[in-house]
């Protein structure tokens, strides 16, 4: 077995050595080639019967008519092995490229939406390769797989009822992913390519730059969105971080260690002599509202780009299939009128009303025990340092709080796992809506988990100290953690549990380097990822104006991020199917929301600050006409976020333009074709 950092021949290795005559026949002419690009690989159990790889390969190139996939198989080393190797013809990948709604160039340099009765007027349009992305080629792949389907009642050969049986119009992948027949589906990767993209992304020495076009080529779009934002966010902390040691180290230093807010004035006076002055917390906090407004807008327009540049700006929404792992009671769908799975939607708002919210409930119970476990220890450790003021009681005054960051990593570690397990119960039936739903679990727990205890400590103890020592620490052992998991955890992995499949030359089968891809993990997702930007986004636009070092932590951390995330995809993991998107989905309304809270938190902070509640006592004005001014200036700042959001236009003027242009030529093309279907209405004799 092989590493898949290690280079080989590539995809084309597999048809030299079985040739064309090894895979199943085309009935289009257009589609006949000497050259047949492997595309994926379907593992099979060992004990699947001849009979039955013979069924599925015939029904993965039956056409669609007959409810097959219209796709082309090679059965790797023989009938009796437990691997199935998958191509496409090209008029299948132009179909389902049109399907999809992507955009290609056309003949005038500008992007289109793919038409296939225009198809000559392309460019590439005779060169598959070209023409299409490899992880596009490879998903159009897993999009007919998936729409396979009985077209009546049978059953499959060799193996036995009721796991056998098919129902009309039920899903033949997903019967037999559930039978235990197909054990995995993987898209294929091209060593030569990936090693090419390996030198140009995680090898280099160059601290900046992602060779993102590459990534999308290689990866898909989903990947390709994600290290595009990581990319930029991180370009974007430059900003704040350079803010931030500007305060730290050129102003005077915010020592809140001793400030006590039940303290009388003369004393307090007193301990924050070498506290920020306003105008440098004024700026920090006028600034992180800014700049998370900017950071998102400039984000929106950089994202809309990128959907032109890669053609996924009109992507057409489709009725979507149900999902793998979608059940019920087989009925006529009212929608299609076809025959497939329904679950009845009451029964899911029950599961939702009864079960799910219950048990966020009790989790979410769990964060506020970890809260008072974490203040109790915190009085504790803090009456042992006033009685003794040890060196070694200081060091125990940080102790409270990474005990607690460690009780939430974990928590939050087993709820992610129970959230997947109770939106899967929930039984969505749509992709997209067990999405929504898993993904709106985790945010609301993430953000009650992780910023609960930050904004106790800020709004109801008033405790500034206490929330800069407890923000420090949060992100000094989120450093150390993030770094051992990101960095070493990986090393070790590649350096000792692949070393077996080191042995592999580039002279052995190619079965068994095909074996060898399927061997590895397959790929997490992007989750887990995706929920630390969003926290690292948090920490920053919210509570950043207490800790100013928030922003150069986060930048060193981002920076081998980067390098750790594409060595993890590129070596470790099977690689993964990735839809065409238009964005980053879900979790751009996330980032706004918490920039949105950014302005009403760092306001708020302002004002607990010490000195401004010197000035506020100096003036003689009371708590109430202080929370009045708090409101309006709060007020003012979110009307001047939204003016500046409204100010920078969602997408750059050019995409708008080509938008707009390819919208117009679809409406001219629509009216052409409704013109010459009419001419032939005309030209039909009519009925007696």
């Amino acid at each position: 077995m092989t590493s898949q950092g290690e280079p080989q021949e590539g995809l084309s290795t597999l048809t030299k050595v079985t040739g064309p005559s090894s895979w199943s026949r085309v009935s289009c002419p257009c589609c006949v080639s000497s050259r047949i690009e492997p595309l994926v690989l379907i593992q099979l159990a060992e004990n699947v019967q001849p009979i039955t790889k013979q069924w599925i390969m015939s029904m993965i190139s039956a056409p669609v008519k007959a409810g097959g996939a219209q796709l082309l198989v090679h059965p790797g080393e023989d009938m009796k092995g437990d691997m199935i190797v998958v191509a496409a013809p090209r008029c299948t990948l132009l179909r389902v490229t049109e399907d999809l709604g992507l955009c290609k160039t056309y003949q005038d340099g500008n992007m289109m939406a793919f038409s296939f009765e225009d198809r000559h007027n392309f460019c590439n349009i005779d060169n598959m390769q070209q023409f299409l992305t490899l992880a596009e080629r490879q998903y159009i792949v897993k999009h007919e797989l998936d729409s396979m389907r009985a077209m009546e009642d049978q059953r499959i050969p060799g193996i036995p009822a009721p796991k056998g049986k098919l129902k009309a119009r039920e899903s033949i992948l997903q019967k037999l992913e559930k039978a235990g027949v197909i054990r995995n589906i993987t898209p294929l990767h091209d060593q030569k390519l990936l090693s090419a993209l390996g030198k140009q992304w995680y090898s280099h020495k160059s601290l900046w730059g992602q060779p993102l076009d590459s990534i999308h080529a290689y990866f898909g779009g989903t990947i390709a969105y994600y290290f595009s934002f990581l990319d930029f966010y991180t370009l974007s902390l430059f900003p704040p971080a350079i803010l931030g040691l500007f305060i730290t180290f050129f102003l005077p230093s915010a020592n809140f260690s001793n400030g006590n807010k039940t303290e009388s004035k003369p004393t307090l006076l007193k301990q924050h002599d070498g506290q920020p002055s306003v105008s440098s917390y004024m700026v920090q906090a006028v600034f992180s509202m800014l700049w998370s407004t900017v950071f998102m807008e400039l984000w929106k327009r950089r994202s809309a780009a990128l959907s032109y540049h890669w053609g996924t700006f009109k992507l057409a929404e489709q009725f979507q299939e149900p999902r793998p792992g979608f059940h019920g009671e087989l009925s006529t769908n009212p929608v299609t009128g076809r025959l497939e799975p329904l679950f009845p939607e009451w029964k899911r708002r029950v599961r939702i009303g009864l079960v799910s919210v219950p048990v966020v409930g009790v989790f979410l119970g769990l964060v506020v025990m970890g809260m008072a476990g974490f203040y109790f220890f915190e009085r504790l450790v803090s009456g042992w340092h006033k009685a003794s003021g040890s060196h070694f009681t200081v060091v125990l005054l940080y102790l409270p709080s990474i005990a607690h960051i460690l009780y939430t990593n974990v928590l939050g570690n087993i709820y992610r796992n129970v959230a997947l397990k109770l939106t899967e119960a929930e039984n969505h039936r749509e992709e997209s809506s067990f999405d929504y739903h898993h993904t709106t679990k985790v945010l609301v727990f993430t953000f009650f988990n992780n910023f609960a205890v930050l904004f106790h400590i800020a709004f109801f103890k008033e405790d500034l100290p206490l929330l800069r020592k407890r923000l420090s620490s949060l992100l000094i052992v989120t450093q150390v953690v993030n770094q051992f998991t990101e960095v070493v955890v990986p090393f070790l992995v590649d350096r000792f549990l692949t070393s077996a499949d080191r042995n592999l030359k580039k002279d052995d089968p190619e079965v068994d380097h095909l074996q060898a891809q399927g061997s590895l993990p397959a790929f997490p997702g992007l989750f887990a990822e995706y929920i630390e930007l969003l926290v690292q986004f948090g920490y920053l636009s919210l509570f950043s104006c207490v800790y100013p070092l928030t922003a150069p932590l986060l930048l060193l951390n981002n920076l081998t991020e980067i390098r750790t995330d594409a060595y993890k995809l590129c070596k470790l993991f099977n690689k993964p199917f990735s839809a065409p998107v238009a964005n980053m989905g879900v979790w751009q309304p996330a980032f706004e929301v918490l920039s949105f809270i950014s302005v009403m938190s760092n306001c708020w902070l302002l004002l607990l600050s010490p000195h401004v509640k010197e000035l506020t006592e100096e003036a003689g004005l009371s708590s109430s006409k202080v929370l009045v001014i708090a409101v309006i200036v709060e007020h003012v700042l979110i009307m001047v976020k939204m003016i500046l959001a409204f100010m920078i236009p969602d997408e750059p003027d050019w995409v708008r333009i080509k938008r707009e242009q390819i919208e117009y030529h679809s409406m001219q093309a629509l009216k052409k074709q409704r013109i010459m279907l009419s001419c032939v209405d005309d030209k039909l004799p009519s009925k007696a």
